[in-house]
């Protein structure tokens, strides 16, 4: 069990939503939760790689430097 003390303008939209959508609050607490997690898991992931590569000291290339190198219109 939690309890959640939310600013009353989110509380409003939460009460907005679930009665229109007959859903309870509890449901969209939890679906916004889960969508949070992800987005945080994936940011993670990809905040981690970033700091590899930067670390790696590989080269980057910009699209525009592919495309003329190959022949190609950017």
């Amino acid at each position: 069990m939690l309890a959640v003390r939310l600013p009353k303008e989110l509380e409003n939209q939460l009460d907005f939503l679930a009665s229109k959508t007959h859903r309870s609050k509890s449901y969209y607490v939890k679906k916004a939760l889960e969508e949070f997690f992800k987005n945080k898991a994936e940011y993670e992931f990809a905040a981690e790689a970033y700091r590899e590569f930067l670390e790696s000291g590989k080269k980057t290339h910009s699209y525009e430097s592919v495309m003329r190198e190959n022949g190609l219109e950017p």
